[in-house]
């Protein structure tokens, strides 16, 4: 009897630690979904995971974040979305514009979801309004389609000889294309240049586009905001240096990496605004509660190095207002 005891009481001591295991609540998921591969993004993960920090959370300690690259294929995000949901992650981060962010909408109207788009949420029916989203989306208006036209003049008070621009679009992303081309179009008429569209959906298309400037050269480059080119900016900064022609940007990676001139908003930080808000969903909050946060810093970074190999002296009026030269 004495040794069933024992035997009972030492099953009961085994079988405890178990049973605690079991009760632990389970780590929560945060599914990102991008249409992108992951190259030349770290510095956007680590400002998302920063932001995921700010709200008390660690990838690998208290949250795991499951990763969805569309590797730039539009047409696989529904079906990385659906899968998401199949998995029942707590927030889906869609963080690379639009085709994600209505990719997500289109999966789900119940799970949480956080987007990062360049165009007017409203206008895309992401949300009813930005101070009361209304819905299970919320996220970042980080503005860089609407800030082309302003980039456009930059780039002619840095290249003022320029009469022909050609201006890089992708076909694919309709919403980017009709803004930047409205945009871009309505400067270049009020300061007289004239633009010549040029259009790549894939890398062997943006090799494509600079082979059309042997022939026929542009005075100047403009890259218009897309996921797809930001996640080719080597490519794109070697092939305009390659053709020593004076280029801008969107980011200020481009600039970073080579690139002449960038103007726009600071994505990594919108990816660690995501990232914090992400993290308070998973405190609580909801998405028809949490307004989407507009950016309101735009940098302008120019190359000092890239202008002295292109020839152009930078204006007095441009260095005055940068928020960065790289030399």
């Amino acid at each position: 009897m004495k040794r069933r005891k024992f035997l009972g009481v030492l099953g009961g001591a085994t079988a405890w630690p178990l049973a605690t295991r079991a009760q632990q609540p389970t780590m929560p998921v945060i599914g990102l979904l991008d249409q992108r591969s992951p190259d030349e993004l770290a510095d956007r993960l680590r400002g998302f995971r920063q932001g995921l920090r700010d709200s008390g959370f660690v990838e690998g300690q208290n949250v795991a974040i499951d990763y969805r690259w569309a590797e730039n294929k539009i047409d696989r995000l529904p079906e990385l979305a659906a899968d998401l949901v199949r998995r029942q992650v707590a927030v889906i981060a869609a963080t690379s514009g639009i085709s994600p962010a209505l990719a997500a909408r289109a999966a789900t109207t119940t799970i949480p979801i956080v987007f990062i788009v360049s165009d007017d949420p409203v206008r895309l029916g992401l949300v009813a309004s930005l101070a009361r989203p209304d819905g299970n989306l919320t996220g970042i208006n980080f503005l860089s389609s609407e800030l082309a036209a302003k980039r456009l003049e930059l780039l002619h008070e840095l290249v003022p000889a320029a009469t022909r621009v050609a201006v890089l679009i992708n076909p694919a992303n309709a919403e980017y294309t009709e803004t930047t081309v409205r945009e871009v179009g309505t400067a270049a008429r009020a300061v007289g240049l004239k633009i010549q569209v040029l259009k790549a959906s894939t890398i062997r298309e943006i090799n494509a586009a600079f082979e059309t400037f042997a022939g026929e050269r542009p005075d100047a480059l403009f890259v218009g905001h897309d996921p797809l080119f930001n996640g080719r900016r080597t490519q794109l900064v070697h092939l305009a240096t390659r053709h020593a022609v004076p280029a801008s940007y969107s980011a200020r990676d481009f600039a970073e990496a080579g690139g002449l001139m960038s103007y726009g908003t600071n994505i990594a930080d919108a990816w660690r605004q995501a990232g914090s808000y992400a993290g308070g969903i998973l405190k609580g909050a909801k998405p028809a509660d949490l307004p989407v946060v507009q950016s309101s810093k735009f940098e302008l970074v120019i190359n000092a190095q890239t202008a002295t190999m292109l020839d152009l002296t930078v204006p007095p009026s441009l260095l005055a207002i940068a928020d960065e030269v790289i030399e």
